[in-house]
């Protein structure tokens, strides 16, 4: 058979190939594309333009661009509206604030502190996040989560008596806010997108539900076992049942009543959002009157809370910090799914640009500022959060009348709080941490995803009775698992072609495509790489049995003899997947079997030219589409069988044409050549 062949500047180009190669016959020129085989990049020049790059970058930027970077804060100063914002920005800020004291208090009791270290924790990080974050509307300060992994973690080491707890806790703050900055200066945010929803979900209502038990002691009247899994919580609630008192349960039950009534009416009534907003506060001053006229014995109050501004110290007891760097990073890593993910929703909600790895530097300034005034961990509050986003808040000016007010308070107000029932904080949290049993996202994804519910089950069961930093640790594991199952078996599709068109598409989706004998075409739909380079052989062994069961067109020729790879979604190749391809190919030749490539990109191209596997596969065997790719082969497959009718090539010129003459053909009649079948019309 006479080759008609276009090369092509590089190497590589698509061609009709030889007959000789599978011992056919004759055949008709076929139109085929170019491939152009890329030069290779020098990694010099790519080195270089990656440094010149960069080099503009940082030339370009004005004063005005590095002040926006090294102050967010700057960014909404420079274009606030007075007449429109201020207003706005002051109510948010004092809903909110008003919101934050009662609950900081709540927060603070839950890890094991005194209220006043809550209340340093709403004042210093959320002015500190004001000028470096980058969210307008996210509410910093202590949240249920983080109080709880702190509680969890000091527990163990220290008594919540002992002076050293809460040097641990400071110290705490500081390591987070050190490893945020870290992540965000490193620019390492996208490491947690590995971590699923179904993982956080899981864990969170697990948490929610771990921290409700443990804020029961308030309610019952009697101690009980501090711990983060809920079998000792439970059997130590049933072991201290004879020591029951109704006084604080009959009152805890009201406050947490009154909270949900106002959390509910504020939800559904757009009139009444700073309804929502008042229930602490209103929990807060209903209980501290109650105290203070009837004096009941069994109800225990707040105590006495120092008064004034937190003083300058330099955290202690870094002796520790090998025990506790576990819950820093469990905790820095709960500040990226629920802070970040709060701020960039709300930006997008609000209309404008927010950078991950910038919030992340907010935060972590933050938490080391807090960490020289005497707070512990803080990080976004979801409910603050969307109060002070429903309020209005334009901009950070909100979060810093949040800390004007917490001023006040420590200033002013501690002398009010010594009346504060114990049992009306543990209501706040309670009522706060019902909103994360997130139980509807288990529904969702029973109906949705059985693989998604099966890991938010494993990630809520695992931590629910064996503890928190087990059940994130399993959790994140099982996550990680199933994306090395999904990359280590990708999606692998059999293409046939879509009837009247050069379309090539999943039998499976289309069943009216068809297929032709003796060809087999595959798409591989992910990288190819170590991981899964012996289940792509596998799954390619498997199609040569040609059991798709699609309809056939061509002649029967018993068997397979073209593989066609379309390789457009495969983004990268490893050297392990070019070794397992010459070896696959080796052992195709032997039984009579061609490989061809169809559409790869410059960089796979450019690693298969370098392996010398264009050599062995053969250069005409590489080609720009799949229809290109079937041309040639079907070629020969009818080669194989003489008394068949031959390729139809239709209206395309034949390749001994020029270029200008192929042009002038064309525009004689105004028209152009149509998708023709690849066979005669009596047999498609």
């Amino acid at each position: 058979m006479e080759t008609h062949s276009s090369s092509a500047s590089g190497g590589g180009v698509a061609r009709v190939a030889s007959s000789s190669s599978l011992g056919g016959g004759g055949g008709r020129a076929v139109k085929v594309i170019p491939l152009q085989n890329p030069a290779p990049p020098s990694p010099y020049l790519q080195s270089a333009a990656l440094a010149s790059r960069w080099a503009a970058k940082v030339r370009g930027m004005s004063a005005l661009a590095w002040l926006e970077l090294l102050l967010p804060c700057s960014r909404w100063i420079r274009t606030y509206r007075w007449r429109e914002y201020l207003q706005a920005d002051l109510m948010a800020g004092i809903t909110v604030g008003v919101m934050l004291v009662p609950q900081a208090m709540s927060y603070a009791k839950l890890a094991g502190l005194q209220p006043i270290y809550g209340l340093y924790g709403g004042f210093v990080p959320v002015l500190v996040y004001a000028v470096f974050g980058s969210s307008r509307q996210l509410a910093v300060g202590p949240v249920a989560l983080t109080s709880l992994l702190v509680s969890n973690v000091l527990s163990p080491i220290v008594d919540s008596s002992d002076e050293l707890y809460t040097e641990l806790a400071i110290l705490l703050a500081l390591m987070v806010g050190i490893l945020e900055c870290l992540m965000g200066l490193f620019r390492l945010g996208w490491i947690i997108r590995f971590v699923s929803h179904s993982v956080i979900s899981g864990f969170t209502t697990a948490s929610a539900i771990v921290i409700a038990l443990s804020q029961s002691k308030y309610f019952l009247g009697y101690s009980i076992v501090r711990s983060s899994k809920i079998i000792p919580l439970v059997k130590s609630i049933i072991a201290g049942a004879d020591d029951f008192s109704w006084p604080p349960f009959v009152m805890g039950s009201i406050f947490l009543t009154v909270l949900l009534t106002m959390k509910h009416l504020g939800k559904s009534n757009k009139n009444l959002r700073g309804v929502r907003a008042a229930g602490p506060l209103t929990a807060v001053v209903l209980g501290t009157i109650f105290v203070k006229i009837f004096h009941p014995s069994s109800i225990s109050v707040v105590g006495e809370i120092p008064q004034g501004l937190p003083k300058f110290s330099i955290p202690r007891g870094f002796e520790h910090v090998k025990s506790l760097i576990s819950t820093a990073f469990l905790i820095t890593g709960v500040a990226i799914l629920e802070s970040v993910g709060i701020a960039k929703a709300l930006a997008a909600k609000n209309g404008y640009e927010l950078d991950s790895n910038q919030e992340l530097f907010g935060l972590g300034v933050a938490n080391i500022c807090g960490s020289f005034f005497s707070s512990y961990p803080s990080t976004g509050s979801f409910s603050r959060s969307a109060v002070n986003n429903e309020s209005g808040a334009r901009t950070g000016l909100s979060g810093i009348i949040m800390g004007i007010i917490m001023a006040c308070a420590l200033l002013f107000l501690t002398p009010l709080f010594t009346e504060i029932p114990q049992c009306a904080l543990a209501a706040i949290v309670i009522s706060a941490v019902m909103g994360l049993v997130d139980y509807e996202e288990a529904i969702f994804l029973w109906c949705l995803d059985k693989k998604d519910f099966l890991l938010w089950t494993i990630t809520f069961i695992t931590t629910l009775f064996f503890g928190i930093e087990i059940g994130v640790l399993i959790g994140v594991g099982v996550s990680l698992a199933f994306v090395i199952h999904e990359s280590a078996n990708p999606h692998i599709a059999v293409l046939g072609r879509l009837p009247g068109t050069t379309v090539y598409r999943n039998i499976l989706q289309y069943p009216e495509a068809y297929t032709y004998n003796g060809i087999v075409i595959i798409r591989i739909d992910s990288p190819i790489y170590f991981a899964n380079i012996s289940y792509i052989k596998d799954r390619l062994r498997e199609y040569e049995l040609d059991l798709d069961g699609s309809t056939k067109r061509g002649p029967d020729v018993g068997r397979i003899y073209f593989v066609i790879i379309e390789m457009s979604p495969v983004t990268y190749i490893d050297s392990s997947a070019v070794q397992a391809l010459k070896d696959l190919n080796q052992e195709y030749r032997s039984r009579g079997i061609q490989i061809a490539i169809a559409n790869p990109n410059r960089e796979v191209h450019l690693l298969l030219s370098r392996s010398s596997l264009i050599e062995m596969i053969g250069k005409e065997y590489f080609f720009v589409r799949v229809h290109d790719a079937l041309q040639v082969c079907l070629q020969h497959v009818q080669s194989l069988n003489p008394s068949s009718p031959k390729v139809s090539s239709g209206h395309t010129p034949p390749r001994t044409l020029s270029f200008l003459q192929s042009i002038w053909k064309q525009g004689s009649d105004g028209s152009t050549p149509e998708a023709e079948p690849l066979l005669p019309r009596n047999e498609v």
